[in-house]
């Protein structure tokens, strides 16, 4: 059988066609995922989701007394988490949480349409029309899961109110708020999937003026900064008051006005709008993003992947490393480019996983590279904060990612334990069923059952990181393997029962940065952790590798108690080269990052960068 392999760009926008809120993928019609990712997403529902007491979020809509603060955020948040969770789960007491919460917050709404709990005096200060946008965010979504015309009228209400105010109060959207008013700004995405419910032109033309006047001076200019490619951390002026509206580095605002202008950019056939987040994208890949897949300092860019060497205060923001994948699963979606789907997955695995602490009771607010987890501080009087709110949106979106499809692709993005089902276009059916201990290994064995027998492409998405000689067989036959870092394309006539065999041959390896050592393991960031009581965490050492920068390592499953996977790593340890017991090579015990403090232990610390020690018999010490 003569198999077609290539290379795919192409444009995924019939995937979500159609969609109101968030990422959603409608042809995808049901999937389970098993392993370590299962068992952390169902975890993140039974215990985060619902688990939350959703009462505490609707209290504060009850009462029109804030004139400061952000609690308007949560309850939006957690039912966004709630409504994906369910898509996956389809949990019948997950459901019914969702009604009867959403019947709670139906009834905090003002005659005028307000949905908040600013005081009149004080909306569009502050927080109000971002805590609003997360309302109707969650409406929509709402609506198109139960099509409960309530909740778009809802929707419509809040969204009239706010235009409303700005008209009668002659405001400019983006003077209001925070950040440049990229917070305020950002009620853009909802606003264009209130057009796209309804077709009301009003809403279009409101879309399009919150985009004129974020390209006004003085405001964050998204779109003209972007098109002429200014890094994301030089946007504005160092503010001489970090929280306030001068601040344009603010990253998880900054995404998220992105998110709305590329869905304004499908309904006015605008590229520019989706080049603009493109190449914002590009630039925090390139500038912003660490090793485990996340970034900013105090919630802001600043050019934190050179410098993710040195311990920072308040990185790694939960609400940052969501948004991030967000921001990566949208333009997958538009783009078909599998640079997303990898970066996607180098977040998932890593930042993502350890965020959550291991009993799920709770994500945590930052996740640094070396430290100790720990419980982020309760906000606005409540006991929730922004990223124990908003953190299982991020578990709940992995399983729209894994498979897509149009009419004649499937696409495999993340290789996960699992059983899918996922429809081609109109025409056809496809069960698709993935047997693997990736990425302990990379071998997965994918059996596909088409409804009915028929031609289309399977893309599998090929790492950037996979050998050069990993191998794809169909039925046992070797295909041609191509480039790493996009997709391959395997266009046959699919049958009930097909087998498609990979093994990307991973291999453990060094990154080395600013004189300080990673280990890696495909997409898998490795740490050391003081729960494997094998030394002082923080020594300096020479890891062993050959000249490519490979270790003779092998990853293990579960070989302690508090770990996913563990890897022993040999490594010369501190300084002493006098007493040849010290020189020896000693083999020294990683965990995985996800796992690494993932018990919250006041006394525990784990590390990633790992200091090297300095050699000038053997190096260009002068360098450093």
């Amino acid at each position: 059988m003569k198999i077609k392999g290539c290379w795919l760009v192409l444009s995924l926008l019939a995937i979500t066609a159609g969609s109101s809120a968030q990422v959603v993928n409608p042809h995808l019609e049901s999937i389970h995922i098993d392993g370590f990712i299962g068992e952390r997403i169902q975890t993140c529902i039974d215990k985060r989701v619902k688990g939350q007491d959703v009462n505490e979020l609707i209290e504060p809509f009850r009462y029109l007394t804030e004139g400061n603060l952000w609690q308007s955020e949560f309850f939006g948040k957690w039912m966004l988490g709630a409504i994906a969770s369910y898509r996956y789960s389809a949990d019948p007491e997950l459901f019914q949480l969702i009604q009867n919460s959403m019947e709670k917050f139906l009834q905090t709404q003002r005659p005028d349409g307000y949905i908040g709990n600013y005081k009149p005096e004080d909306r569009l200060t502050n927080w109000d029309i971002w805590g609003r946008k997360y309302s109707a965010l969650a409406l929509l979504d709402y609506y198109r899961l139960t099509n409960d015309k309530n909740a778009l009228e809802a929707a419509q209400r809040s969204i009239d109110c706010l235009m409303d105010e700005l008209k009668e109060r002659n405001v400019d959207i983006a003077t209001t708020g925070n950040y440049l008013g990229m917070a305020s700004c950002s009620i853009l995405e909802p606003v264009v999937y209130l057009y796209r419910a309804t077709r009301n032109d009003h809403y279009l033309d409101f879309a399009r003026e919150i985009v004129k006047n974020m390209e006004q001076a003085g405001s964050s200019r998204l779109i003209s900064q972007a098109l002429r490619d200014v890094p994301v951390a030089q946007r504005s002026p160092y503010p001489q008051q970090w929280w306030s509206f001068e601040n344009g580095q603010k990253a998880y605002e900054m995404m998220s006005c992105y998110e709305g202008l590329i869905e304004l950019g499908k309904e006015l056939d605008d590229p520019l709008l989706l080049e603009a987040a493109r190449k914002t994208a590009d630039h925090i890949l390139k500038e912003e993003i660490n090793i485990a897949g996340s970034g900013a300092a105090f919630e802001c860019w600043y050019g934190g992947k050179a410098l993710q060497t040195y311990p920072a205060y308040h990185t790694m923001e939960t609400c940052v490393t969501f948004t991030w994948m967000q921001f990566c699963a949208r333009l997958l979606r538009e783009t078909a480019n599998p640079l997303y789907a990898e970066a996607f997955e180098q977040t998932m695995y890593n930042a993502l996983m350890a965020s959550m602490k291991d009993d799920g009771s709770q994500i945590s607010k930052y996740s640094p590279l070396e430290g100790r987890r720990q419980p982020g501080e309760k906000q606005c009087g409540m006991r929730v904060n922004c990223c124990n709110a908003n953190g299982p949106r991020g578990f709940a979106l992995i399983p729209s990612v894994a498979y897509q499809s149009d009419d004649t692709h499937l696409f495999v993005n993340l290789y996960l334990p699992s059983a899918a089902t996922i429809t081609l276009g109109n025409r056809n059916k496809v069960s698709l069923t993935s047997r693997t201990r990736y990425p302990l290994d990379g071998k997965i064995d994918l059996t596909l059952d088409p409804q009915k027998n028929s031609t289309f492409a399977l893309a599998l998405r090929i790492p950037s990181w996979a050998d050069e000689d990993y191998e794809v067989t169909i039925n046992g036959e070797r295909t041609e393997s191509l480039y790493r870092g996009g997709y391959l394309i395997l266009t046959r006539l699919w049958k009930k029962g097909d087998q498609v065999a990979i093994d990307f041959k991973p291999k453990a390896r060094v990154v080395e940065l600013n004189h300080t050592q990673a280990v890696t393991y495909g997409p898998l960031v490795f740490a050391r952790d003081s729960r494997f009581q094998d030394g002082d965490i923080d020594e300096c050492a020479i890891i062993q590798r050959d000249p490519q920068g490979f270790i003779e390592a092998t990853p293990e499953n579960a070989s302690a108690p508090f770990a996913w996977i563990t890897l022993q790593v040999p490594m010369i340890l501190g300084t002493d080269l006098e007493n040849e017991e010290n020189k020896a090579i000693k083999m020294v015990n990683f965990c995985d990052f996800a796992s690494a403090g993932n018990d919250w232990a006041p006394e525990g610390r784990y590390r990633v960068w790992i200091p090297k020690t300095l050699h000038v018999m053997s190096e260009p010490y002068h360098r450093y």
